[in-house]
């Protein structure tokens, strides 16, 4: 088949503000809606581990099974090994891959899953091709995306409008869709899906350590990552906006009354038998 690489950036990257954030997710966190269906002695794919925490999740709950964890940032699999390591899961290996160009058989996984990625890709459709094509008959994709478009919070912010304004546009710029919770059943069915269980699912943020956690994440991100660098070299922002908007994110954790609600998009996709 034709191998179309990816067209998106990954407009986060990696710097410890971003990980601060992809560590903390767990199988139960992030991939509750996928739990119930899986067995013992399935093998897994997780498309687009980065540190791999959830990957690991996923392998203790397939004892009798394995869970490969791939990623396009080849350095990002060094954190993910090991955390493998650190929590002694032996049945789980890494690599570097494309999700537009997988390097595996038809029908070689019983599950792909892929968390907080159809958001960043040039082609969602053909990338949910793609994991369709290596799962096999009766197996299931299970995918999860946040949509920017539908968080909210309170109080209300000019600062947080501004964020959310901003991140919308470097993002797009990137060649991804931020929005991308909404849209997953969509992809799925443009994808060649016809068995697609859609389900949401949310993160809130409220207690003063949510709130001094989350804040300060977005606050250091704003500034010092990756997406610091795009917003101002693609003429989005300047680094006094980035800068205002990052005061904005540190005076809302402040808030006793601060609330931050994050909705996330779900698909359950099973593979005709």
């Amino acid at each position: 088949m034709p191998k179309t690489r990816e067209t998106a950036v990954y407009t986060h990257g990696h710097h410890e503000s971003v990980l601060r954030s992809h560590t903390w997710r767990t199988a139960a966190n992030s991939a509750g809606y996928l739990l119930g269906a899986l067995k013992p002695h399935m093998k897994i794919l997780d498309v687009g581990c980065g540190p791999g925490t959830i990957t690991a999740d996923l392998a203790a709950l397939v004892p009798d099974g394995h869970v490969t964890g791939v990623d396009r940032a080849p350095g990002i699999l060094d954190r993910a090994r090991a955390t493998a390591a650190e929590r002694g899961v032996a049945n789980v290996d890494f690599a570097v891959a494309d999700v537009h160009a997988l390097e595996y058989p038809d029908d070689t996984f019983c599950v792909v899953h892929a968390h907080q990625v159809l958001q960043h890709v040039g082609d969602p459709v053909a990338a949910l091709r793609e994991m369709r094509r290596v799962t096999r008959p009766g197996g299931y994709v299970a995918v999860r995306d946040s949509d920017y478009g539908a968080m909210t919070w309170f109080p209300a912010s000019a600062g947080l409008d501004a964020w959310n304004d901003l991140y919308h546009r470097v993002a797009r710029a990137n060649g991804g869709e931020p929005d991308a919770g909404r849209r997953l059943k969509a992809w799925a069915l443009a994808a060649g899906f016809t068995d697609v269980t859609a389900t949401s699912a949310t993160w809130t943020f409220a207690t003063a350590g949510e709130r001094a956690w989350w804040s300060g994440l977005w606050a250091d991100r704003t500034m010092e990552s990756a997406y610091a660098g795009r917003a101002v070299e693609g003429g989005h922002a300047t680094e006094e906006q980035l800068r205002a908007i990052a005061a904005a994110w540190r005076e809302w954790g402040e808030r006793e009354e601060g609330w931050f609600g994050v909705l996330h998009g779900e698909i359950l996709c099973r593979k005709e038998a």
